[in-house]
């Protein structure tokens, strides 16, 4: 066998329903970017709702239609556009639109049906840097945006912004930033339906970020989002397990060739990483591209199920331990199995 990727469905529920409870009274929009940070958006999406979430976010427009083809109706949220950006198709598919510019502003409002208005959410800028108005654009992305309302182009259904969640320091700071921005848009006379600032990381800490929306992300997959605690230690389960099999047995002692590579999400930067194999740990000696060579000190059995990564209270070690082995984050480490990577469902 080569590497199979287990989807738990019951473990993301299960953690979906943890993150609902902690943030109430505040909605939950779980993010399935990123094909569901590797889990499969198509297959989880319906799940997160049926847990709780009151609605998703995408990346991309073209995510978020997907979604809809696929019969999912509750509210979605897209932000990254591009100049190429089907604003209209999006419009006919009642999909939140972020906004971080005047022109964004003017395409969405250009594209806009007769019978049917976008609704945007205008993104402040507070620190992270990765889009949004600044301080210094952002009155007039705000009047330029109330005018549009009042006459019916769009709807000013909310205001957003990131956190950059590299310190408890800087997350105040963009609080406080994000609070300036709410009101100017007072001022202006506007008064959106939503207000979302949190994460995942914001979002599990700190009650005063939550707003009326938490976008949860990586936490909803069993992932911490803190460097000095695990998903395991905030009581989330692992919701991804990467196992393949003994493939080969070398005439060293000690040594099996297991069925999963590099291609198939096995870090090669890991140092002093393990598997588990048997029940037991095994230490990981080489990764190539379609097999790594790690050292058991049982016998060797072609057809052993290994996991790669998996739910710690089983034993296995997480991807946040491969992470850690790797100098990285969780996130990469579940984003990083391919698609050549059959996805199991169970």
């Amino acid at each position: 066998m080569s590497a199979l990727a287990i989807i738990d469905t019951a473990a993301f529920e299960a953690n979906v329903r943890v993150l609902v409870d902690r943030v109430a009274p505040a909605e939950v929009m779980l993010a399935v970017k990123a094909d569901a940070y590797g889990h499969g958006m198509s297959r989880l999406a319906a799940h997160a709702l049926a847990a709780g979430a009151r609605s998703l976010a995408v990346l991309e427009i073209p995510a978020a239609l997907q979604l809809r083809a696929q019969g999912i109706d509750a509210p979605l949220f897209a932000w990254l556009h591009g100049v190429d950006s089907d604003f209209s198709a999006a419009i006919d598919a009642d999909i939140e639109l972020g906004v971080s510019s005047l022109a964004q502003l003017t395409a969405i409002a250009g594209a806009n049906r007769a019978a049917h208005s976008a609704r945007v959410h205008l993104k402040i800028d507070t620190g992270l840097h990765r889009n949004g108005a600044t301080p210094e654009e952002w009155p007039d992305l705000v009047a330029e945006a109330v005018k549009v309302h009042e006459g019916g182009g769009v709807v000013l259904d909310g205001v957003w912004s990131h956190l950059a969640d590299a310190s408890p320091e800087d997350d105040d700071e963009a609080i406080t930033a994000f609070e300036r921005a709410l009101a100017v848009v007072a001022e202006h006379g506007a008064h959106p339906r939503v207000r979302h600032l949190a994460a995942s990381s914001a979002g599990w800490r700190e009650p005063r970020s939550r707003y009326d929306r938490v976008r949860f992300g990586i936490a909803a997959y069993g992932i911490s989002p803190f460097d000095d605690r695990s998903g395991f230690d905030l009581g989330l389960r692992a919701v991804m397990t990467l196992t393949t099999t003994v493939s080969d047995c070398p005439s060293e002692p000690g040594t099996h060739w297991i069925g999963a590579g590099y291609a198939d999400g096995v870090p090669v930067a890991a140092r002093d990483a393990e598997v588990s194999l048997a029940g037991r740990r095994a230490r990981v000696l080489e990764v190539g591209v379609d097999r790594t060579l790690i050292h058991d000190s049982g016998s060797c059995e072609a057809g052993q199920e290994v996991v790669v990564f998996g739910e710690p209270a089983t034993g296995a070690p997480s991807a946040e331990d491969w992470a850690a082995w790797s100098g990285t984050i969780g996130d990469e480490i579940v984003t990083g199995v391919p698609p050549r990577v059959t996805r199991e469902y169970r």
